[in-house]
């Protein structure tokens, strides 16, 4: 099942890809609301 590897890789890839992006963005609006 090597296809099912390379899937399973992929989604894991834009998944982490996305919590990373998304922590980064929820921490910057934070910040900024933080000094207004």
């Amino acid at each position: 099942m090597y296809m099912d590897t390379i899937v399973f890789a992929g989604f894991g890839t834009v998944g982490l890809m996305i919590a990373f992006f998304g922590g980064v963005y929820y921490f910057l609006r934070k910040d900024a609301q933080k000094h207004k």
